[in-house]
């Protein structure tokens, strides 16, 4: 009937229009059809699975919030920080590739315990233990289970030293790539996913740099030392997980 009453140039014309909304609002996490919007359906998808999280982490008394974009989540995060907190950070590439350093070294109502400004060893170590001691914590966690779990597997240790103990409140801002169903998964990504892409990132001469899988080595450089699952947070609200509705980190 379409093609009777109008003509195939306008139905052309139509879907022409139609093409041009659907890429122009495909950047948005949207997607229109017919005047109608509808949202991504991997964006719907994690809004969806973090809602549900949300509750399970409330039951493992960890505050957790969903944000789309990691904008929202560096405003969110940036907002919990009250003037002359003191704040320390653990190393993370999801904190760098969403913003959330950046604000973090241009906040100037805080006094930021930066271990990239030390000048010696000596200096960096102390650093280290100024977080332990920090008002708020930030970092990321390599994997979440979806029944509210944070696996962490680190080099250091530091990073998971804070997490489990010492500083006031932890702030965990993790990307939905990094969710999984259960800990063995969560374990599989960390050796698998996060490790490799950090040991290659960190120069390090471990056998999953050069293949890119885990060979559950004990190599001189291996960043696989400490292994850590927070299942529960002791301390009612300490933990606070912001999820991001984007890809972000390894």
């Amino acid at each position: 009937d379409l093609v009777r009453s109008r003509g195939l140039g306008d139905v052309y014309k139509r879907q022409n229009i139609f093409c041009m909304v659907y890429i122009k609002n495909f950047s948005h996490h949207t997607l229109t059809h017919q005047g109608g919007i509808f949202m991504d359906p991997k964006k719907q998808f994690y809004e969806t699975l973090a809602t549900s999280m949300i509750e399970k982490f409330k039951k493992r008394q960890i505050d957790a919030y969903y944000c789309a974009t990691k904008e929202e989540a560096v405003a969110l995060a940036t907002s919990m920080l009250p003037t002359q907190a003191t704040v320390g950070f653990g190393g993370s590439m999801t904190l760098t590739e969403s913003g959330m350093m950046a604000a973090l070294q241009n906040k100037t109502d805080i006094t930021l315990y930066d271990r990239s400004k030390a000048a010696t060893p000596e200096e960096t170590t102390a650093i280290y233990h100024q977080c332990l001691n920090a008002d708020y914590y930030f970092m990321s966690s390599n994997a979440i289970t979806s029944d509210g779990q944070l696996v962490n597997i680190d080099g250091n240790g530091n990073r998971v030293a804070a997490l489990i103990y010492g500083p006031k409140e932890v702030i965990v801002m993790a990307g939905m790539n990094k969710v999984v169903k259960t800990v063995d998964e969560a374990l599989d990504r960390v050796h698998n996913t996060a490790t490799p892409a950090n040991c290659i990132r960190l120069s390090k001469k471990t056998p999953c740099a050069l293949t890119g899988t885990c060979a559950d080595c004990l190599s001189p450089e291996c960043i696989c030392n400490q292994v850590v699952i927070t299942r529960r947070s002791g301390i009612p609200g300490r933990i606070k997980v912001i999820l991001i509705g984007e890809e972000l980190g390894y």
